[in-house]
């Protein structure tokens, strides 16, 4: 049963209703791309309601222990990519850092130019989750939300947020940038949660 579903699906079944494949993979983002030339200045914080806040910086996020990851990745926009060969960060591994009040329920992800999503913390935790750094053999690049980016693939790809350099652990849902300007609070591709009308 995949994550947030109400029953099982057809496990051979990998597009998602309303969803065409493509072999390339779109460019699509709000606002110009951020280039890093000097990564001493490029940091992870892992904030909000922790026991103790943790920054790390480019040097030290590298070092952690890293894997590979397979997965389908499926656009809100309609495309979806299968197959998607990644290297990255484990979220068990980032959260080895951490140690959280018990209160915690959502996550908010920050990333450059004040862009922000959010994730019950459930989701944020699953094995399948990662922070990715490497897509298909190659590291990212800055359109695709390089150096870091967050990779939920069980969720439509905007929840993935690129240009990744803030986890905000709280106590309650809220909106980030695109929930506020009426997409889905969750986003399931399954279920076709794209917008919010309400």
């Amino acid at each position: 049963m995949q994550f947030g579903q109400k029953g099982p699906r057809d496990p051979n079944d990998r597009v998602p209703p309303g969803q065409t494949l493509t072999q390339g993979w779109p460019v699509l983002h709000y606002g110009s791309v951020p280039y890093y030339n000097d990564m001493s200045k490029w940091d992870l914080r892992l904030f909000g309601l922790v026991e103790e806040e943790v920054t790390l910086s480019y040097k030290a996020f590298m070092a952690l222990p890293r894997k590979e990851f397979t997965n389908d990745i499926h656009c809100v926009t309609t495309w979806s990519k299968l197959d998607n060969v990644w290297e990255g960060i484990a979220v068990s591994e980032l959260m080895q850092l951490v140690k959280l009040k018990p209160e915690v329920t959502h996550v908010m992800l920050h990333a450059e130019h004040g862009w922000t999503t959010n994730l019950p913390l459930a989701d944020f935790l699953l094995e399948t989750s990662f922070l990715g750094i490497r897509h298909n053999g190659v590291l990212l690049t800055p359109d695709h939300g390089a150096p870091v980016r967050m990779v939920v693939p069980h969720l439509y790809f905007w929840k993935s947020a690129k240009w990744l350099r803030g986890i905000e652990f709280m106590a309650k849902d809220k909106p980030g940038f695109w929930e506020r300007n009426g997409y889905h609070m969750y986003g399931d591709p399954w279920k076709e949660e794209r917008y919010d009308f309400d």
